[in-house]
């Protein structure tokens, strides 16, 4: 607000003395925008109603019925999607502004409530028998589709984490409880290729134009899945699976490639936020290459080496991304 302006008002008589301070104080008076906490509000709400409709299912299913519990689980969905139908906006590879302030919500909710339904029909009357692949592949189609149709990324979030589940990149806290490894070499091998996969679509989002904004998305799942991977393969050989010693330097070749790859892709989007995790995975990757070089020298001397490798590592790995920082802001510029 131009202060002056209203001072030169004043003075001219144009501008009463009490509209003059009253202007002042809304100048001084700024205003404090509620955009990002009423947003991750309306998102734990709906996050918080889908818990809590389970928990309400769960104590009371011997009292409410299954029939009635996916009548209404359906009902629910339905209307949700007959909402989003009825105010979207129309179809564009562009990106596309939520055309009602609840529409996003709504649409989540409408999604989380067809997976919940999907899951109890499994789970109450083993619809898909032993099929368990098609249980999660409906709900990833409809998630997909949701996704690009409607424009919602916060669905294709949901859609890449049910295509993870679908591919068996899926590790549960009673599967850990009950002694599943997460050094499983089906595992590591999957979620590298599911991470290479998601690279791909963030390239061909891109590339061809299509739902480009989709394209942070992919890449920030790909990044971790295939980093994730890279370093479980890697640590395996410590775990106990019957991978041979070529099998480690070979992750490890991954994991150098990778982080090149990602950290040139980093300074492409002046991203800093991908330029950090992806520093983070290679100084954890190379660390454990040369702790465990060190630890084959079964001496004092490895030990202090160590100690020094640590302090002097974390201090360059600090003034790197510092430097890298300030190259991508003047590269902002």
């Amino acid at each position: 607000m131009n202060i002056h302006l209203f001072d030169k008002l004043q003075r001219d008589g144009h501008l009463s003395p009490g509209s003059a301070e009253k202007l002042q104080n809304a100048a001084a008076t700024k205003l404090f925008s509620l955009h990002w906490e009423l947003k991750t509000i309306l998102y734990l709400g709906v996050l918080l109603l889908s818990g809590g409709l389970g928990i309400l299912v769960y104590k009371n299913i011997d009292t409410i019925g299954h029939q009635v519990i996916l009548v209404a689980i359906a009902a629910s969905c339905a209307g949700c999607f007959y909402y989003c139908y009825k105010h979207k906006k129309p179809f564009t590879w562009e990106k596309v502004t939520s055309p009602t302030p609840f529409f996003d919500y709504i649409l989540l909710l409408g999604c989380l409530l067809f997976i919940t339904f999907i899951t109890y029909l499994q789970g109450a009357y083993s619809v898909f028998a032993n099929h368990y692949g098609t249980a999660t592949f409906i709900p990833l189609l409809v998630l997909l589709f949701s996704a690009y149709y409607f424009d919602h990324i916060g669905v294709l979030s949901l859609a890449i984490t049910n295509f993870a589940a679908w591919l068996g990149v899926n590790v549960s806290p009673y599967a850990l409880m009950d002694g599943f490894s997460l050094f499983n070499t089906h595992l590591i091998k999957t979620g590298a290729v599911l991470g290479i996969g998601l690279c791909v679509a963030d390239f061909l989002s891109h590339h061809y134009n299509k739902k480009a904004h989709f394209g942070f998305t992919y890449r920030n799942f790909g990044t971790h899945i295939f980093l994730v991977a890279c370093l479980a393969g890697m640590f395996s050989v410590d775990m106990g699976l019957s991978l041979e010693g070529n099998y480690y330097f070979l992750w490890f070749v991954f994991l150098a490639v990778g982080s090149w790859w990602f950290l040139r892709d980093a300074f492409k989007h002046k991203s800093f936020y991908f330029l950090l995790i992806v520093s983070l995975y290679a100084y954890v990757g190379v660390s454990y290459v040369i702790i465990r070089l060190l630890i084959l020298g079964d001496d004092i001397a490895a030990v202090y080496g160590g100690i020094l490798y640590f302090i002097a590592s974390a201090i360059g790995l600090i003034v790197f991304l510092v430097k890298a920082n300030k190259k991508i802001k003047h590269a902002s510029i």
